[in-house]
């Protein structure tokens, strides 16, 4: 499988210019080969919103019109398309990101960890946790933006056996360390295959900084954006090296197996709330 991710500028509360943009990128991704193509957070709508009323005309029900035509295209193209977008709710409005097929919508994420920036200041948790969705070609998890920063989301999916976790992002200047490290880490910590697609531009104020990546089961880059401008990344990806978590570095000297080497009777403090334990005194 060819992924495709689409590091490009949004505009704010645009949404048919940028619904319009977006298939255009799918048409020339497919073109390329892509069977999947991946866009940022908040690609329909924009993400810096003042308000929860701002917010709310641009929200959209999983399946609903955009999906809709997203589907056709995807029929169109033979292809699958993951993109952001806010989600209308009877409780709120939630930051979403939906993987859309030929046959519809495969499966949708809620975003669980809200930083205080932007939409995510008004938006309602994620609710559903982290779910893994069966592809035709792959077994697919989707967190967005500040999730990779968690690494027990992507440890979660991992666990439901992901051969891939897609990120849809918007990190803006400050979040360097993440796009350069983080999700390189998350990928060789888990033996999968982790995309992270960024946005760029500017929005009230906020610079997107790009340096969206693919990388694979080993922590390797297999793609990365080149500066701050718009750009296609591509990559081939094979699940089946998701699927092999031992590696054998010397035979029978060497075996490196992060998943069979765990010990989660240790990991109990992670589930505390907020519960840091004082240190041990000798």
């Amino acid at each position: 499988m060819i992924i495709a991710g689409v590091q490009m500028d949004i505009a704010l509360m645009e949404k048919t210019d940028n619904l319009h943009r977006i298939i255009a990128k799918m048409h020339e991704t497919a073109s390329e080969g892509a069977e999947l193509t991946v866009f940022p957070e908040c690609a329909l709508t924009g993400y810096c919103f003042d308000s929860l009323q701002e917010a709310v005309p641009l929200a959209e029900t999983i399946p609903g019109p955009t999906t809709k035509t997203l589907q056709q295209v995807c029929r169109e193209l033979n292809q699958t398309v993951v993109i952001g977008m806010l989600e209308q709710a009877p409780h709120g409005v939630y930051n979403s990101a939906v993987i859309i097929t030929r046959e519809g919508v495969l499966g949708k994420y809620r975003k669980i960890h809200l930083p205080y920036l932007g939409v995510d200041r008004f938006a309602t948790p994620g609710d559903r946790g982290f779910e893994v969705f069966e592809h035709p070609s792959a077994r697919i998890g989707v967190n967005i933006c500040y999730d990779s920063a968690f690494p027990e989301s992507s440890r979660v999916m991992t666990l439901q056996q992901a051969d891939l976790i897609i990120l849809p992002t918007n990190w803006p200047t400050g979040a360097e360390c993440v796009a350069e490290h983080a999700i390189n880490t998350r990928a060789m910590e888990n033996g999968i295959f982790y995309c992270a697609i960024n946005r760029v531009g500017e929005e009230r104020g906020f610079q997107f900084i790009g340096k969206s990546r693919i990388c694979g089961p080993a922590g390797e880059t297999l793609a990365t954006s080149t500066g701050r401008e718009e750009e296609i990344l591509y990559a081939t990806f094979d699940p089946e090296r998701a699927r092999n978590k031992r590696v054998d570095r010397v035979p029978d000297k060497h075996v490196i197996d992060r998943l069979a080497d765990r010990r989660p009777e240790m990991y109990g403090l992670i589930v505390e709330p907020h519960g840091l334990k004082p240190p041990q005194r000798g």
